[in-house]
């Protein structure tokens, strides 16, 4: 009779997930930020993987981990594998919910950005319907489930096939009746400064540059949303240092005030990214070329 003996189990994938997030990202922590679980699920299933291979992929420490001598030999292919798998998978997306557009963005850009534009977006095509995600960082569109991403990148970190919609240029905003008493720098001194929680430095670059030496201290509130610190500056509760892409349509409508011509423009930009398997797509091509027209 034929003889089938039991095969050995195949190693876990999640653990296989964890593994290479918690490497690549240098900690248990940050691996679970981005697996959106628990840091102790992390642990679990790294434990359950080390036993599976009956080695240590992690060295443990007071401060932390860092990689075994197994854990550095399997990470490049196990990354790479993972890259491959992500690739399989919006390519499989690609062929599946034809008008369906999926768009990851900072909250900021998707309150004040994105919104305004969305109706623009609709009347191009039946059963075209786009759906957004709020995250705080850029996701890796090779691996997740986003059609395309809207955030703000440093210069010096423009790819390739990036659409740049236009350079972050900033400078503070208030309601029209405060920046009306607001007419110099000093003026600025006394005032409440509303800060946003992402972008706390804003203020000190803006002061050193506009007003080298000012001896102004900008404290105030931090919000943990942008487009909340916006309402309070047009409530008039403080001033606010403007991202022009954000408020710009504001300030010309009058419901927010530039009491300085001093603008600030930094080494970032806002972009456009489409995930690699599905750029072409009739519906992500449609959404990019309405999104995509750059700002002056």
């Amino acid at each position: 009779m034929p003889v089938a003996p039991p095969r050995p189990r195949p190693p876990p994938l999640n653990a296989l997930r964890a593994f290479e997030a918690a490497a690549r990202l240098g900690g248990f922590s940050s691996a679970a930020r981005e697996l959106c679980v628990t840091q102790g699920a992390v642990a679990q299933q790294i434990k359950q993987l080390e036993d599976w291979a009956g080695a240590k992929l992690f060295e443990r420490h007071s401060r932390g981990v860092r990689l075994s001598p197994a854990g550095r030999a399997v990470l490049p292919a196990l990354g790479e594998a993972f890259d491959l798998l992500g690739a399989v998978s919006q390519t499989l997306r690609r062929h599946g919910a034809e008008g369906t557009v999926r768009i990851a963005t900072l909250p900021a850009i998707a309150q004040l950005w994105l919104s305004p534009r969305l109706p623009r977006i609709r009347p191009q095509g039946p059963g075209l319907a786009v759906s957004v995600t709020a995250l705080e960082t850029p996701p890796n569109l090779t691996r997740e489930p986003y059609d395309l991403s809207i955030f703000y990148v440093e210069e010096e970190k423009l790819e390739p096939g990036m659409t740049v919609i236009g350079r972050d240029v900033i400078y503070p905003v208030a309601a029209p009746q405060l920046a009306a008493g607001i007419t110099a720098t000093g003026d600025l001194a006394g005032q409440v400064f509303l800060h946003d929680a992402v972008w706390q430095t804003d203020w000190q670059v803006w002061l050193d540059h506009a007003t080298p030496g000012h001896g102004i201290e900008p404290a105030g509130p931090a919000f943990s949303l942008y487009a909340l610190a916006v309402e309070e500056a047009k409530n008039g509760a403080g001033v606010l240092i403007g991202h022009d892409a954000l408020v710009g349509p504001l300030v010309e409508r009058g419901e927010l005030a530039a009491p300085f011509r001093e603008r600030l423009h930094l080494p970032r930009l806002l972009v456009i990214e489409v995930a690699a398997a599905l750029r072409g797509k009739k519906a992500v091509e449609t959404v990019l070329g309405v999104l995509g027209e750059r700002s002056p």
